[in-house]
């Protein structure tokens, strides 16, 4: 546990297994979800020192006293990084944790290399997933009930549970009451269209054709929106293929950040389609 500004937090760091020129990745989580997840990117990753932390009230950090907003959040990733001695970092969000990244890439815009947006959106205007999914996201027994995961996880995220999954669901930790309330206030109102052309370092949107809560159509809006964003497609993946489809996830992830800035150039307004400046 770490004390960063006014919140005490569960904080996760993996150290690269030798020094290395790399950028540490910052990692933003969904919803809800402690930093567990992060775990497989520890262990396939381990030329890259990689940072996360549970959000207030999620996993094992303490609940926050009032509602936060992203800008607050943000900031609080930002002093983590400075008590890590990190200056320039890469940048990661999932599902939640996505529009996290995107604010975060906003606010230090000049020390954030590159950027990683998965299963996401731009915010409020996202293109609503099915409500059978986001109902049973509603449902606590998601975070109490292995069984009852097992159960819906199909319908759930969009694809069956396998071993990743049954590993991922028995991973979780209830989150306080509050903490997951805060998480899901802390956006209302919010989206990143009105300062999404200014991020214009190297992002990869990565998404899954069977997403049942996020569906396609918000990748393609990032993809579009974004300067120099590239699109990549995991087939048959649903909202987790990080979990359920790692290595074919994480090949993807890691040719992107080790691919030289110098070829990363944004795209032209012809490449593009249309904007929103």
């Amino acid at each position: 546990m770490e004390t960063v500004g006014a919140y005490t937090l569960r904080v996760g760091y993996w150290p690269a297994e030798k020094r290395s020129n790399k950028r540490p990745l910052l990692f933003f989580n969904g919803i809800g979800a402690n930093m567990e997840l992060a775990f497989g990117l520890g262990e396939w990753m381990r030329d890259r020192e990689i940072l996360t932390f549970d959000m207030p009230g999620i996993g094992e950090s303490e609940p926050a006293r009032f509602p936060y907003r992203p800008w607050m959040m943000a900031r609080v990733a930002r002093k983590l990084c400075d008590q890590y001695g990190f200056e320039d970092v890469d940048v990661m969000g999932v599902s939640w944790g996505g529009a996290m990244a995107q604010q975060f890439a906003f606010q230090y815009r000049n020390s954030v290399g590159k950027l990683v947006l998965v299963a996401t959106t731009a915010g409020m205007t996202m293109v609503p997933g099915k409500i059978s999914a986001i109902s049973k996201m509603a449902d606590a027994r998601r975070y109490t009930d292995p069984d009852y995961m097992r159960d819906n996880f199909q319908r759930l995220y969009g694809e069956a549970a396998d071993e990743g999954a049954g590993q991922h669901i028995d991973n979780l930790k209830p989150p306080a009451p509050m903490g997951y309330v805060y998480q899901l206030i802390a956006f209302l109102g919010w989206s990143s269209l009105p300062f999404i052309r200014f991020l214009r370092m190297p992002t990869l949107v990565m998404a899954g054709d069977k997403d049942s809560i996020v569906p396609m159509a918000n990748a393609h809006i990032l993809n579009t929106a974004l300067p120099n964003a590239k699109l990549h497609v995991v087939k048959d993946g649903g909202h987790l293929f990080l979990v359920t489809k790692p290595e074919q996830s994480i090949s993807v992830l890691t040719e992107f950040l080790d691919e030289p800035m110098e070829a990363m150039q944004p795209k032209s307004v012809w490449q593009q389609g249309f904007s929103f400046a």
